[in-house]
């Protein structure tokens, strides 16, 4: 079993930063990939940035947000810039086996806001 605990969300104005954080506890969190999906209302689920045998991104959000992972810590990190209103969705942390595509584990989610 994996716990995760998002942090960080908010809301701002067009063209600021955020970080957000997810605490991730239990059993071998390190054999797991870490990683952020949001999902905007009325719009399905997609894919952000992914933590774990290397570094992935959404198309989206390439060049404006970057993951980072403490493994001292069990942490994943999602630092956010020059945010826009299409960013405004539910950010989701999830874990699952490295190289596996598969996520059994989730979080609450944390909201992002982003006025234009």
């Amino acid at each position: 079993q994996v716990q995760l605990v998002e942090s960080g969300g908010g809301l701002v104005q067009a063209g600021a930063s955020l970080r957000l954080s997810c605490a991730a506890s239990g059993r071998a969190v390190r054999s797991y990939d870490l990683v952020w999906f949001r999902q905007a209302t009325g719009k399905e689920r997609e894919f952000v940035a992914l933590a774990g045998g290397g570094t992935y991104y959404a198309d989206s959000v390439k060049g404006r947000f970057t993951i980072s992972r403490d493994n001292a810590d069990d942490t994943v990190y999602l630092q956010m810039n020059n945010l826009k209103s299409e960013d405004t969705a539910v950010y989701y942390c999830a874990a699952g086996p490295i190289g596996a595509r598969r996520y059994d584990y989730w979080g609450q989610g944390t909201q992002v806001t982003v006025s234009s």
